[in-house]
């Protein structure tokens, strides 16, 4: 195997038309659907020998990732998170099984810095200086984080109640922060709206709005693959909102069994919602290959607050094609849940990872997941992005009092 990328081109996940890679492309140009980077996978083909000796970042998957040289590569050392496994959490769930892949050891806190360090080495590399973005908060810190490794100025637009610790994030950066009374989606027309207004200076780089975030979140899949001896799990369960982690699982894993470094079948794909904004599930119910939008979206799970996933096709195609499914949890569970996957396993969850959770406990009283099933839960970011989602009550003690110790 020789050769950085195999990177051959871009292709519309809609229309099917075709675009050069090496031109700074957004969406298809005909339909206005997300482009999706494909590669020469017949000519990849091995895995490469010297793979076990490379570091262990995301990088080590150079091959089917689209930067064109070492050079331009962005990185803080991203990737190769723990696949933890978690025994005690399992047997209160019901499962022999269970993994967590711990997203929340990356730089900044959260998964997102997966493809904010692809997609801001492949806009370096393709001349891009200024790009502006849309966010519920830990995309946002990312991608300002890494813009700033690469010397590229960044506008990001979060909701004005967007988790404080994802603001100073942004702001450290140097990222140019402005915070929107709305929804992220609310943003996301105001960022529009701007980088139509700047004649071509700035670069959208919203959620499928650039082919190459989704390109560093597949990843996570290269990861378990490799992390479980290069095989797959039977279930992924996964946090959703936009929807990029799970479609980009899906086409990355996908993209191994072509290449033959996998045999299938693929992992059954699971989307985790809030039953406060739950899109995706809705339409999954109903066998809909899109979603409706949300009204009044609102969830302590900051991260999947999305009434309206621009990629809502491409995550349900997923579902369906792996025989997966989607779930809506509450908020009472998922926060319950932050505190048990702590005390059981020491694992400190963001909401949206103890979604999962929430989620494998009912997939697997329903029966749906079976006790033998091995299963992979994605914990998407660090709880301490989201201090506030955990409840204490400790005493306080006069400080030549006594500590009361438990019986």
């Amino acid at each position: 195997m020789s050769g950085f990328s195999y990177l051959r081109c871009l292709e519309c996940s809609r229309c099917g038309s075709e675009y050069d890679a090496a031109v700074r492309q957004g969406v298809c140009l005909g339909c206005g659907s997300p482009l999706l980077a494909r590669y020469d996978l017949a000519a990849v083909g091995p895995r490469p020998a010297d793979l076990a000796s490379r570091a262990p970042d995301l990088w080590r998957y150079h091959e089917l990732l689209p930067v064109s040289a070492a050079e331009h590569v962005v990185s803080l050392g991203e990737g190769m998170t723990p696949l933890l496994r978690a025994p005690r959490l399992a047997a209160e769930l019901g499962v022999q099984r269970l993994l967590i892949k711990d997203e929340g050891v990356l730089p900044t806190g959260s998964f997102k810095a997966r493809g904010a360090s692809v997609g801001v080495s492949r806009a370096a590399e393709l001349g891009v200086r200024r790009v502006a973005m849309p966010t519920n908060g830990n995309a946002g810190a990312a991608w300002a984080t890494y813009a700033a490794r690469a010397g590229i100025e960044i506008v990001v637009a979060m909701p004005v109640d967007a988790p404080y610790v994802t603001r100073v994030e942004t702001a450290a950066a140097g990222g140019h922060l402005r915070l929107v009374d709305g929804l992220i989606s609310d943003a996301g027309r105001l960022i529009s709206s701007a980088v139509a207004a700047s004649g071509g200076d700035w670069f959208d780089v919203a959620t499928l709005k650039e082919p190459y975030r989704i390109e560093g979140k597949k990843t996570m899949g290269f990861e378990i693959a490799e992390q479980l001896g290069w095989r797959m799990p039977d279930v992924i369960i996964y946090p959703t909102g936009g929807g990029v982690g799970i479609i980009a699982i899906h086409k990355g894993l996908s993209e191994l069994v072509e290449c033959g470094w996998l045999t299938g079948p693929l992992p059954r794909l699971v989307a985790v919602q809030s039953s406060g904004c739950a899109p995706i599930v809705a339409a999954f119910e109903q066998g809909a290959r899109v979603s409706e939008p949300w009204p009044d979206a609102r969830t302590v799970a900051f991260g999947i607050n999305v009434p309206k996933a621009f990629g809502d096709f491409l995550v349900l195609d997923a579902l369906y094609a792996t025989a997966g499914t989607a779930v809506a949890v509450t908020d009472d569970e998922l926060l319950a849940d932050i505190m048990l996957a702590g005390r059981l396993e020491g694992v400190f969850l963001c909401p949206e990872g103890a979604a999962t959770v929430t989620a494998a406990r009912a997939l697997r009283r329903s029966g749906w997941i079976s006790t033998d099933d091995e299963v992979v839960l994605l914990n998407t970011g660090s709880g301490l992005l989201y201090p506030d989602a955990v409840r204490m009550d400790a005493p306080t003690v006069p400080a030549r009092g006594a500590v009361a110790l438990p019986e």
